[in-house]
């Protein structure tokens, strides 16, 4: 994209005086500082960080915004840690805890095969009795319902805590055994916010920063690809979400192997912070439109409609946004919090609100690739 066509589609006048500098680095495609990052998450001028965070969606993407046919499986929320952000995790004996059978788990996902989705997305609590053995035939017997199908799934601490605690392995030996059982691409939850003084208010005992980041950095290098993000509008500060997006930029520029960055606002109301006041709207669209101007080597900025709401998530696709990520299911984590928001969406819906954006919709793989014509019966308005 030459820089003439760049200030045609996007005016310098849109922008403010104050952000005049960094949008004139954006537009010439230099990288921004962690300092000009910190002044656009103080900026008020909203609508000068979607005029430059359009500028890079432009840029990478064009005219199109994605979304995915996948289902959300949470396979048990027993777990070990007791983070204080979380309302997902149980004891045993917990009246809300759950454990899904494997049976249980494949006759679910054929059943919306049949549906169309081309992604199962599946994460869980560190239980502390399933063996490693449950965990391979999990995923074998996944994985034989269809060799297409796409297995995304385990956080970076799922992983550390199979390595260490299940399979007693290194972690390139643990990765190993799951990717042959089945294993496509890693999530990217965990990361939270990085700082280790705010992970020990909101998630003490959970991995740190740089452990999060070895399982993704290991994972990558055996030529796997998975995605990050950013749990926000908690106890962090602007510095620690620009600290955050400056590891993370780093080990892209690294690894190259994140697809996408999906950043999700904190829910409080059923956790031990449930005082804290949730992020606004405008605060969300405001941090989507920073990450996707200084991430800039990250193809794909996703807004999470389930944390988000869709019409939320519809605005955001004027603020940096190319991707809505999906029509999920029986999504829990978010709305075991206290979240409101539906847990499906239908292709019919998801491509509607796409277009009211005036983006073109496409759906997309599990590595943002464009796909044929979506053949789902989620079709229903």
């Amino acid at each position: 994209m030459s820089r003439s066509f760049v200030k045609n589609f996007t005016s310098s006048r849109l922008v403010s005086p104050s952000l005049r500098s960094i949008y004139d680095k954006v537009v010439d495609e230099q990288r921004i500082s962690d300092e000009e990052a910190c002044r656009l998450y103080q900026s008020t001028d909203i609508n000068s960080l979607g005029a430059i965070a359009n500028i890079v969606r432009q840029r990478k993407n064009g005219n199109r915004a994605t979304y995915i046919l996948n289902r959300y499986i949470n396979y048990s929320n027993i777990c070990i840690l007791s983070c204080q952000f979380c309302a997902f995790g149980a004891r045993k004996r917990d009246p809300h805890a759950f454990e899904m059978a494997i049976p249980e788990i494949v006759e679910t996902t054929r059943g919306f095969l049949s549906q169309g989705i081309t992604e199962v997305h599946m994460v869980g609590g560190l239980h502390p009795t399933l063996t490693g053995d449950w965990y391979i035939e999990l995923l074998r017997n996944l994985r034989s319902l269809d060799p297409d199908l796409h297995i995304k799934a385990f956080t970076a601490i799922e992983i550390r805590h199979l390595a260490e605690r299940i399979y007693k392995l290194p972690i390139i030996e643990t990765l190993g055994l799951l990717r042959d059982a089945g294993l496509n691409s890693l999530t990217g939850g965990g990361a939270e916010i990085f700082d280790p003084i705010v992970r020990d208010k909101i998630c003490r005992g959970k991995e740190s920063a740089e452990e999060w980041k070895e399982v993704h950095r290991i994972w990558h290098q055996m030529g796997g690809r998975s995605t990050c993000t950013m749990l926000f509008g908690h106890i962090e500060t602007a510095e620690h979400r620009v600290d955050h997006l400056r590891q993370l930029r780093e080990l892209q520029d690294e690894t190259a192997g994140f697809t996408g960055f999906v950043p999700f606002a904190f829910v409080p109301e059923t956790t031990e912070l449930a005082h804290i006041r949730p992020a606004s709207g405008l605060d969300q669209i405001r941090n989507l439109a920073v990450s996707r101007i200084y991430l800039d080597n990250f193809d794909h900025i996703t807004g999470y409609w389930i944390a988000m709401t869709l019409p939320l998530a519809q605005i955001s696709l004027n603020y940096g946004v190319d991707d809505l990520h999906g029509t999920l299911m029986e999504e829990k984590i978010f709305h075991m919090a206290g979240s409101t928001t539906p847990q499906q969406q239908t292709v019919s819906t998801l491509e509607r609100t796409i277009r009211e954006a005036g983006r073109e919709p496409v759906q997309r793989d599990s590595y943002y690739r464009p796909l044929g014509q979506a053949k789902s019966t989620l079709t229903a308005a």
